[in-house]
């Protein structure tokens, strides 16, 4: 049994950002249904009828949901689970027979690109381990053991940048370049610009060195930075099996980059040959790997993978000094930001900022370089929050808290500013939700609650508008472009966490819940949930019953992974529990509400919540106490 408290605090007036809550998963429970009637076919797949004619595809197919799992898990319909899990199948078929997959897993494709397809299974897995246990160990045992081809255990590296469950893909492409189209070449510039003279003019791209013998020999072969989100698979591994061998796999790689980025001065470097020397295929050269620091993204890959691999080391082995992987780095490149309107920078991604920065396009704020190469930094851009957020999420250190503090501190717009805009990663809201947990924006939870509700009544309108046409292979990011499911507000409000790192990361929670009744994750209907802080010393949780008919029962864990430990509770308590007089005809005051405490140790506590009451819960949490697992209160 687990500890038990009871609310006896009555509900007099709902507070707002309870009612906004329910009627947002009322509100996603309808649109995820509509978007698989007009999208999806009978047995889960996409409506598409076209062919994939590159190597790129498999993660537009997986992306779109990505977060509906995730959804089931923080309280969503009960039939949305064997939903998501049809059209993972569904998909998975469907790319099968385009030749994507092999073995139900990618063929061969970058990182950036499969963690964002692993999304998808990570949650399936969080929701449902058993069912999807062997499936997501059989995927990893392509990284860790040797015999796959995947993993040089001698030199610690993934042997090539496009890797997966087909050893027989060489190389970065089939045929005899490299498939970047024009718009892509002038939003990005193009790879290995040292090769080429100076005076040598533009060649056609199917004669042009970069993206054909260059490419294929300079950067077809080897490791890249981004390959460091394989570690993401392999610790979702970790945590379903609780097999050593998968911490000691994610130790000895992600430990040897973080040796290589010591011995770089700090910086991760983004490429090292199959013998293990970092720029070995590039002339000494840290930079310009495949999806590395000059070439496309930069930070916005490098980082992203970066992190995942930091979080994975120091949760499968328990040391923080894996975090070390990536702060020096994002150090070097707050250093060296600059003061500038975005309309004076030359980001490659500008179409991402005008969304999220709104009419603060012209405001002076800092910009951070996301890429190098031998000029030296460039393409300047708004700081990326996910990468400072999460490390501050995990260690809860003053070093982490202290520079958010002065990312806030050097931004020219407000972090309050809420707006209803929805990226790629359904992210991008770091910002005023760490003004919310600050205490200087109150108004968050409702603002951002009705941001959510504008995104998913605009992309229902937007389906309107796609319903029954023909996607070509150029449209395929149509569908995620118009998934509905909104998920991060409710990560946020009701977790403590932040958004999912999109780029195949495992998600962050200070807390979740169980409905006790249904023994299923997430919170039970008619609960609504408001963390208000994430501090582990008072971890402040407010717990509301809007039902006016039925006592609802609600499982509070500690960790995403219950890799935390409730150590104490202090929880409101009202002064008289049979309190039941009318306010307004028998002029009664409200009742006095006091607090009570208790020590417990264990991951797990029930809030019993009669019809109509609420209850605050102050936590004290002890970080990662227990290894990481997707037990839940009922398994015990």
């Amino acid at each position: 049994m687990h500890p038990v408290v009871t609310a006896s605090v009555p509900l007099l007036e709902p507070p707002g950002w309870a009612i906004a809550q329910r009627q947002l998963f009322d509100l996603l429970d309808h649109a995820w249904r509509r978007f698989a009637h007009d999208f999806t076919r009978p047995d889960g797949r996409l409506d598409y009828r076209g062919r994939l004619t590159s190597r790129d595809g498999v993660d537009d197919f997986y992306e779109v949901f990505f977060n509906w799992p995730q959804l089931y898990l923080l309280g969503g319909a009960d039939d949305l689970l064997e939903e998501s899990e049809r059209h993972w199948e569904g998909v998975t078929r469907q790319l099968t027979e385009l030749g994507m997959l092999k073995d139900e897993y990618e063929r061969g494709y970058d990182w950036f690109h499969q963690g964002e397809s692993l999304l998808l299974l990570y949650f399936l897995c969080m929701a449902a381990p058993e069912r999807w246990k062997q499936r997501a160990l059989r995927f990893a045992e392509l990284y860790v053991d040797p015999q796959h081809g995947n993993y040089d255990p001698e030199h610690h590296v993934i042997r090539r940048p496009h890797n997966g469950s087909d050893p027989h893909r060489q190389g970065l492409f089939d045929g005899g370049s490299y498939p970047w189209l024009a718009k892509e070449a002038q939003m990005y510039g193009y790879p290995l610009e040292w090769t080429m003279p100076a005076d040598a003019g533009e060649p056609s791209r199917d004669r042009d060195p970069r993206l054909g013998e260059e490419m294929r020999r300079r950067m077809g072969t080897g490791d890249t930075a981004v390959n460091l989100a394989a570690s993401g698979l392999v610790l979702n591994a970790l945590i379903l099996s609780g097999e050593h061998r998968y911490r000691d796999w994610i130790a000895e790689y992600v430990g040897a980059w973080r040796d290589r980025s010591t011995a770089n001065g700090g910086i991760l470097p983004d490429n090292v040959a199959p013998d293990g020397f970092v720029g070995g295929l590039l002339e000494g050269r840290w930079y310009g790997g495949h999806y590395g620091w000059s070439w496309p993204h930069g930070w916005y890959s490098v980082g992203h993978a970066a992190i995942v691999a930091a979080l994975a080391g120091a949760t499968a082995t328990g040391d923080d000094a894996f975090l070390d992987l990536v702060r020096p780095t994002l150090d070097e490149i707050i250093a060296r930001g600059k003061t500038m309107s975005f309309t004076e920078a030359d980001s490659s991604i500008r179409s991402k900022w005008v969304a999220q920065l709104g009419e603060d396009v012209n405001t002076p704020t800092l910009h951070v370089p996301f890429r190098y190469a031998d000029q030296g930094w460039f393409d300047y851009n708004p700081m990326l929050m996910a990468v400072p957020t999460a490390l501050w999420h995990h260690s809860a250190s003053p070093e982490d808290r202290d520079r958010l503090e002065r990312l806030r501190a050097l931004s020219g717009h407000d972090w309050r500013t809420v707006r209803a805009f929805r990226s790629k990663e359904e992210a991008g809201h770091e910002e005023p939700w760490l003004a919310f947990l600050s205490g200087d924006n109150p108004d968050y939870p409702e603002d951002m609650l009705a941001a959510a509700q504008a995104q998913v009544r605009h992309r229902l309108t937007r389906m309107e508008l796609y319903r029954g046409q023909r996607v070509p292979e150029a449209d395929i990011h149509l569908w995620q472009q118009s998934n509905p499911v909104v998920t991060e507000a409710l990560v946020q409000l009701t977790w403590g966490g932040p958004q999912v790192v999109y780029n195949g990361g495992l998600q962050q929670a200070r807390v979740r819940y169980y409905d006790a009744a249904a023994r299923r994750p997430g919170l039970p209907p008619s609960v609504a949930a408001l963390v208000t802080s994430i501090d582990p010393q008072a971890t402040v949780v407010e717990l509301v019953n809007l039902d006016a008919l039925d006592t609802r029962s609600v499982i509070v864990q500690a960790g995403a992974f219950a890799e935390h430990s409730i150590q104490a509770v202090t929880h409101t308590l009202c002064e008289d529990p049979s309190w039941v007089g009318d306010l307004y005809d028998y002029g009664h005051r409200p009742p006095e509400v006091t607090s009570a405490s208790e020590d417990i140790e264990g991951p797990w506590l029930q809030v019993d919540l009669p019809r109509s009451s609420r209850m605050r819960l102050t936590l004290r949490i002890g970080l990662r106490t227990h290894t990481p697992s997707y037990r839940t209160p009922f398994d015990t």
